[in-house]
């Protein structure tokens, strides 16, 4: 393997004392996995961060060795870390899709929607002007990789977003998520409780 992409950063596992396995979105190539030498380094540190746009430059010897990658930051989500509720969505979408996705298949639909999620995240004044984005990535997931899911949808506004966005939780769960490491949901199941304050507020 020898390539270069841009790519969304998805995830980082600590590997030895300063590296991190990294996994990544990328358009032409579906998710990748790379080492990444010094990931938890002072310098890479800010590039490592889920939900950013890197440059990813992938060589290995064979296919079945872990490719070594080196990344340059191109948009940082960082800023968006520090609020409570954008910080939660960029944290869901991008651990589900790093937990779901299978390596090196390509899906350019969800690549884009995924990207167009995370601008939304970072750009609309509120979860109003992103939760139906977050909704129909969650569906698109589900029929691309099996699950029915249906097409995605047009929301009347942020009530009928919320209640296709709870109804979906089961079939993630059951489906997408079955047998996977680690409680991914619980990022989910976070994101919902911080929504929640969002109808708290509407209604007072």
């Amino acid at each position: 393997m020898n390539l270069r992409a841009s790519a969304i950063f998805l995830s980082a596992r600590p590997h030895g004392e300063t590296a991190v396995i990294a996994r990544f979105l990328t358009e032409e190539h579906g998710m990748l996995a790379g080492y990444v030498a010094g990931g938890r380094g002072r310098r890479m540190r800010p590039v490592v961060i889920p939900g950013n746009l890197v440059e990813a430059e992938l060589r290995a010897k064979s296919d079945s060795q872990l490719p070594f990658a080196r990344l340059e930051l191109v948009e940082s989500r960082g800023p968006w870390l520090s609020e409570p509720l954008p910080a939660a969505a960029i944290n869901w979408v991008t651990a589900l899709s790093a937990s779901v996705l299978p390596e090196r298949f390509a899906y350019p639909e969800l690549y884009a929607v995924l990207k167009a999620v995370l601008d939304a995240i970072c750009g609309a004044p509120s979860a109003r002007g992103w939760l139906g984005g977050l909704v129909t990535y969650e569906t698109l997931l589900l029929r691309d990789l099996g699950y029915g899911g249906g097409q995605a949808a047009q929301f009347a506004g942020f009530d009928a977003a919320l209640a296709a966005f709870d109804r979906l939780f089961t079939p993630i769960e059951k489906h997408l998520l079955a047998g996977t490491y680690g409680d991914v949901m619980s990022a989910r199941i976070l994101l919902r409780t911080r929504l929640a304050k969002i109808i708290g507020t509407s209604h007072s």
